[in-house]
């Protein structure tokens, strides 16, 4: 059997991601944490290559030397209908699927870049820095603000979320981007992450679960 941790797309080489969507800074407490100021401002959007995206099961495989490396969960949104200008009260009509995944974070490299007011994509488009779970189909009885998720680090919790704590809800987060880019079928958005991110050391086992999403486990290689 071939090694597939060194080709991270493989296992997502059948489906069709134009682009992933990440927005920072949605959460209060979790920018509290990191010691940032809640400015009122729209959240921060940053992209991921396709290369980024880790299955479920697949290794994670993190840089060297490149200082603390931090785990952030979030709710991801799977666009199925593309539209440009999308008002949020249509937004839901746009989601074909949602799921949960990690936002990998190089945080030294992204103090550093911060501080030389630096984009942050080589402390977050890094290969393996997007471990994605299974998507599942939005229906009719699942409420997009009232999502509870979390975090398990060799079995003890380290973050839960509400999608009800988000500073711009998932329809509001489709609004925003879509009225910078036509938004396209196979896009993916990860919403942002709550309090409680952390470091990632290796032989580390990750599960991602909710009530009414599909869960995912990874560990680190």
């Amino acid at each position: 059997m071939s090694d597939t941790r060194n080709r991270p797309a493989d296992a997502f080489a059948a489906r069709h991601t134009p682009r992933i969507f990440c927005i920072g800074r949605n959460y209060a407490k979790h920018i509290e944490e990191l010691g940032n100021t809640l400015s009122g401002r729209e959240s921060v959007v940053f992209m991921k290559p396709v290369s980024c995206l880790v299955a479920p099961g697949e290794a994670i495989t993190l840089p060297d030397d490149v200082g603390a490396i931090h785990y952030e969960t979030e709710l991801v949104v799977e666009i199925g209908t593309g539209g440009r200008d999308i008002a949020p009260e249509a937004a839901r009509e746009h989601i074909s699927g949602i799921g949960l995944g990690l936002d990998l974070t190089l945080r030294d490299v992204q103090t550093d870049l911060k501080n030389t007011g630096e984009p942050w994509e080589k402390a977050k488009a890094f290969d393996h820095s997007a471990p994605l779970g299974p998507l599942v189909s939005l229906s009719d009885d699942i409420d997009l603000a009232d999502l509870h998720f979390e975090l398990a680090i060799d079995g003890q919790t380290r973050q839960h979320g509400h999608t009800a704590h988000m500073l711009a809800g998932v329809a509001d987060l489709i609004a925003m981007l879509s009225a910078h880019w036509q938004l396209l079928p196979g896009d993916l958005i990860f919403t942002g992450t709550p309090e409680g991110v952390g470091p990632l050391q290796p032989g580390m086992r990750l599960s991602l679960s909710a009530d009414r999403l599909a869960g995912a486990e990874w560990t680190v290689a």
